[in-house]
């Protein structure tokens, strides 16, 4: 994408999070950027100053007899090169909330507007800098939750995914200029011949890449949202005791009393590559005890939500009503039975169990914590049957609204592919085609309205 920068006013906002810590940065970024700075720094002249360099000095109050707010080094950066391509200014100052606010109050009296969120990366879409996949995985990149949720957005941020839309939307004006000969030009004989085979090839090679696309998409979500795991089970057989073993510390009460857990707790876990948003719940059994009740209810509720269910039986005792009920409520999800308590003399066995394509049987122990690496390799061979070690280059589409699209340009080439099959002419077919080229540009921005644009950069941090 080309680069071309636009006037826009100057922004400012705080980039790092709110608290102490050893350093905070203050972000500028506009055509201002450096003339702001100027008034409240001393030190070098930063108009003198090379462009991507870091500069040692004072952040002062010119409207309070230049008085020392902190002692600071401004990272000083000239566009077009910049993350915005504007001329970006960081004051890197202190950590602290005091110090902070006081100067970023101190940028905006003197000329700077506070940044809107996720503006910075906005004006970087704008400034042509990145596209709009591109700029959705900044905010994919800064939440990734594990080590491979992190490659997959790093992925898209290089520009990966986008250049295989491009490639896509290539091919697809190829076609359409070819139908656009052929209307101009209709008194060659069979060139409408020519034309609607080719089409109906060219349709169906580009159906079946987006088909290959989007056969990344189930594994792509899980890496970017992570997989809602419910931890179910009965009263006392062990739920809490797994969330906290999964979790490497003692997040949850674990006591002998049955009913300990009275409410969902929700934590992410890193297994095995695969982020798991874990729900422990509370016990799912018959209770007069009305608070207790409310949690039983809300353990119900995310066994419907779930993506996994962990469902917890205790194996030194026989197969209760209660834990039947939860074999039924669980038959139709993805789901792991654990044997829980496998160091006591067993009473219940996988044998006793229902066995199906979505279920997964596995012994474990919290005295002993046996099973913990079973239940980790058999999580990611459920939802990566081919592991999710990718190379640094290969596609993987992890965004929502990325799959509706891929989906929506699908969904237009088998519209083509079916009235060219059925002897439409191709002047009629080709509106489908274009809606295709269409859907594909909105991923990457080149097709993009400004309310979708503004609910997209809504959801970021507003210094980035």
């Amino acid at each position: 994408m080309a680069l071309m920068t636009t006037d826009y006013d100057t922004i400012a906002a705080i980039s790092t999070p709110p608290g102490v810590g050893g350093i905070s940065i203050v972000r500028l970024s506009g055509s201002e950027a450096l003339n702001i700075a100027r008034r409240i720094y001393r030190g070098k002249d930063l108009a003198r100053v090379a462009t991507d360099t870091i500069n040692y000095g004072h952040i002062i109050d010119p409207q309070a007899d230049h008085r020392e707010i902190d002692e600071v080094m401004v990272s000083v950066m000239r566009a077009p090169k910049t993350y915005t391509c504007e001329d970006v200014i960081e004051i890197n100052c202190h950590g602290g909330l005091q110090v902070t606010n006081q100067i970023l109050q101190l940028v905006l009296r003197n000329g700077a507007r506070l940044a809107e969120p996720g503006e910075f990366t906005k004006r970087a879409f704008l400034n042509g800098r990145i596209d709009l996949s591109q700029s959705e995985a900044v905010m994919d990149l800064i939440e990734a939750k594990t080590d491979a949720a992190r490659k997959a957005a790093l992925n898209q941020l290089d520009g990966n995914l986008s250049v295989v839309i491009k490639k896509l939307r290539q091919e697809i004006v190829d076609v359409l200029a070819n139908v656009e000969v052929n209307i101009d030009y209709p008194e060659y004989d069979g060139a409408e011949e020519v034309t609607t085979q080719l089409m109906l090839e060219r349709a169906t090679a580009i159906k079946e890449k987006i088909a290959n696309l989007l056969k990344t998409a189930q594994q792509g979500k899980v890496l970017r949202d992570g997989l809602n795991t419910a931890i179910v089970g009965r009263p006392n057989v062990g739920k809490s005791s797994l969330l906290n073993r999964l979790l490497h510390e003692e997040k949850a009460i674990v006591t002998d009393v049955p009913g300990t857990t009275r409410d969902t707790l929700d934590e992410y876990v890193n297994v095995a590559g695969v982020p798991l948003h874990l729900i422990d719940t509370a016990g799912i059994h018959t209770t007069t005890d009305k608070v207790e009740q409310i949690g039983v209810d809300r353990s119900r509720a995310a066994i419907q939500q779930a993506d996994l269910v962990l469902l917890v039986l205790n194996a030194s005792e026989p197969l209760t009503d209660s834990d039947q009920e939860l074999l039924d409520a669980t038959a139709e999800t993805n789901r792991i039975i654990l044997l829980n308590k496998t160091d006591l003399p067993q009473q219940l066995t996988a044998a006793d169990l229902p066995q199906d394509e979505k279920t997964a049987i596995i012994k474990t122990s919290a005295v002993t914590t046996d099973g913990t690496q079973a239940l980790e390799n058999v999580i990611a061979k459920m939802f990566f049957t081919d592991g999710i070690t990718r190379n640094q280059t290969d596609v993987m589409v992890t965004n929502a609204r990325h799959i509706s699209l891929l989906q929506q340009a699908l969904d237009s080439l088998t519209t083509v592919i079916d009235g060219l099959q059925a002897g439409l002419p191709v002047d009629i077919a080709q509106i489908d085609l274009q809606n295709a080229w269409e859907q594909l540009g909105e991923i990457t921005g080149d097709n993009y309205d400004e309310e979708l644009m503004d609910q997209l950069f809504e959801q970021f941090c507003i210094g980035k």
